[in-house]
């Protein structure tokens, strides 16, 4: 039996890209839902930033690594992500999951 893939998706309340993003994640990891282990993170806090290492709301975690590479930031807050490119789509998503799933 292989271990599933971990997708965690961190987010704030009121964060206006975390649905759109949690959408894209959802449409994605379609069909791969028995090797996947999807979790959604909500950030209430500043103190639960820092736990969880906080890139700003929304960040999709596969295996604990950021879906675009971000490192870790030195002082994790509550804060929005800037996606330079937009947010990742779900193409975008779906090719890093087959890399890991195949």
């Amino acid at each position: 039996m292989s271990t599933k893939i971990k997708i965690d998706i961190q987010y704030f309340e009121g964060c206006p890209n975390s649905s759109k993003l949690i959408k894209s994640v959802k449409k994605a990891i379609t069909g791969y839902e028995d090797k996947i282990d999807y979790r959604e993170v909500l950030v209430e806090d500043n103190e639960t930033a820092k736990e969880v290492k906080f890139r700003g709301s929304p960040t999709v975690l596969i295996n604990g690594k950021d879906l675009l590479n971000e490192p870790e930031p030195e002082r994790p807050a509550m804060m929005c992500r800037y996606y330079q490119n937009g947010l990742p789509s779900e193409k975008t998503i779906k090719s890093h999951l087959k890399n890991l799933l195949h």
